[in-house]
């Protein structure tokens, strides 16, 4: 067997060998042959064969071009919703405070927030939710129907059926309201139609109601040209349908003429008509009005720029035409003044002369002038004060003169009661005089209690001499007081040595004399007193 498959491989090559001979002597290249010995069409072209850098394939071949990557973990599968795997009932360390799963922590916990969570009361422990980690495959990512639930349309069904339910309800109870109706009145005439044709009526109204319940204008579908290549953009259209068309507010043959293309109308439809009831008067009045000018003069600019000879073009460049026409409005304004400026300097302005009336300065002049036969002034000659477009003079609450009139201490007030309350009614001298007696009596009382305050009362001068003190040299001790006093400190001592001779009914004096003071000072201990160890 062995010596059979050498022999047929042996005659292989050689067939081989005699192809690629008669190929050379036919003046043809031989065909390439790819990793495993297999020849490559010559008729594939080479960004086909040649395999991307990153494989670093050694020589051509179309094995790149199958299916080389397989992965087993791809699936078409979706997530198991709602799926539950295990269900504690005691708090397991590690898991969410708040609701006691394993599965996901405080952070990230979908549960309602309690207010004392699983951790704490061990109770009511949530079970643990399906964990699933895969990776879909090229269809399962690009599926936009993958993990639909069937059944969520269900919802769907029963709303329409609920309300085909209650259109057959009441489309029966109109019925009956009908038949009811001929029989408690057979005379007239009441015409009972089928449920089907009321069905149908039914249907018209519902739809006349959702028409009104839209109130929208009318969508226009727009191709929209941008940078990128055009996208398709919804525009609205502002004309609803109680305007009247403006082809239709003139029907006469010879009034203005309507373009339908452009959908034009030059002149006005209804020239003799009130201007004040008319809402349309015509193109040409937009083409006058607003900004159109402005735009007008733009491109007269731009034209007649392009013939002295500079290089602008309002369609070509457009920012460029209006900045060099705001450049020739800035330019021919200065020229303007500069040129009334050296008029002015050459000839003179006599208009600045003389000094302008106060009169014609302020706009406004209500001097009285009274003359006798003569032509001489008699009255009226003083300057009058100019009055604002303001109330003055305007007196209330009986005053004589107006709110602000009057100033102290940082306030406002009236001048002719000095009263700082706005809707205060006038008291006149008879209020200023009771304010300044009320302010002299205050005073004085101040002076009064600062006087009082100043003289402290008399007290008893008692010698005694307080621990910190220098002992006074008048200072008179009784010797048996002293000697009680020692005795007592000495006492006290010896408690303060023996906690258990300590009385419970402590007795408490905050009475301190001189002698007690004294027997304290005697009986205290001095630590800088070289001599402290003798007295232990």
């Amino acid at each position: 067997m062995a010596t059979a498959a050498g022999a047929f491989k042996s005659r292989e090559d050689h067939r081989k060998k005699l192809e690629l001979e008669e190929a050379r002597k036919a003046g043809l290249a031989p065909a390439e042959l790819d990793e495993d010995g297999n020849e490559i069409n010559p008729h594939i072209p080479q960004y086909m064969s040649s395999a991307p850098w990153y494989l670093n394939a050694e020589r051509p071949s179309l094995k790149h071009q199958r299916k080389w990557k397989t992965d087993p973990d791809y699936t078409k599968s979706w997530y198991d919703r709602g799926a539950k795997i295990h269900q504690a009932f005691k708090y397991r360390k590690g898991a969410c405070e708040n609701c006691g799963a394993m599965t996901h922590n405080l952070k990230a916990c979908m549960d309602r927030p309690r207010k004392k969570g699983a951790k704490w009361t061990n109770m009511y422990i949530a079970p643990d939710e399906k964990v699933e980690t895969f990776e879909l495959d090229y269809d399962g990512k690009r599926d936009r129907w993958n993990g639909y639930d069937s059944t969520a349309y269900a919802r769907v069904v029963d709303k329409y059926e609920a309300r085909d339910e209650a259109r057959r309800k009441h489309v029966k109870e109109e019925h009956l309201k009908k038949l009811e109706g001929k029989n408690n009145n057979p005379d007239e005439k009441v015409e009972v139609s089928d449920e089907e044709d009321d069905e149908d009526s039914l249907k018209i109204d519902e739809a006349k109601v959702d028409e009104s319940k839209q109130m929208d204008f009318a969508k226009v579908e727009k191709r929209v040209r941008t940078t990128g290549g055009g996208s398709t953009g919804t525009v609205r259209n502002l004309r609803i349908r109680e305007d009247t068309a403006k082809y239709l507010l003139n029907l006469d043959i010879n009034s203005a003429h309507y373009d339908p293309k452009t959908r034009s109308m030059r002149e006005d439809p209804l020239p003799d008509g009130d201007p004040n009831e008319k809402f349309y008067e015509g193109d040409n009045k937009f083409r006058t009005s607003g900004q159109a000018m402005d735009f007008k003069q733009l491109n007269l600019h731009a034209w007649e720029a392009f013939e002295k000879g500079q290089d602008i073009h309002m369609q070509a460049a457009p920012s460029q035409a209006e900045l060099l026409f705001k450049n020739y409005k800035v330019i021919k304004e200065k020229l303007k003044y500069k040129t009334k400026d050296t008029i002015m300097e050459k000839y003179g302005n006599a208009a600045t002369d003389e000094e302008i009336p106060r009169e014609l300065l302020l706009g406004q002049s209500e001097r009285e002038v009274e003359y006798d036969r003569a032509g001489r002034i008699i009255k009226g000659q003083e300057m009058a004060l100019p009055r604002s477009k303001y109330e003055e003079d305007v007196f209330v609450n009986n005053h004589t003169s107006v709110w602000g009139s009057w100033w102290k201490d940082h306030q406002w007030g009236y001048k002719c009661c000095k009263q700082i309350i706005r809707n205060s009614y006038c008291t006149g001298t008879a209020g200023i005089e009771a304010a300044e007696a009320a302010v002299d009596l205050m005073k004085a009382n101040i002076a009064r209690k600062e006087a009082v305050e100043e003289m402290p009362a008399p007290v008893e001068e008692k010698h005694l001499a307080t621990w910190g003190t220098d002992i006074p040299e008048d200072v008179v001790l009784d010797q048996g007081r002293l000697t009680k006093a020692l005795k007592k400190e000495d006492e006290r001592k010896k408690e303060e040595r023996d906690e258990r001779k300590r009385k419970y009914n402590v007795r408490w004096n905050d009475e301190v004399t001189a002698e007690d003071m004294e027997a304290y000072r005697m009986k205290k201990v001095h630590h800088d007193d070289p001599m402290r160890d003798l007295l232990h």
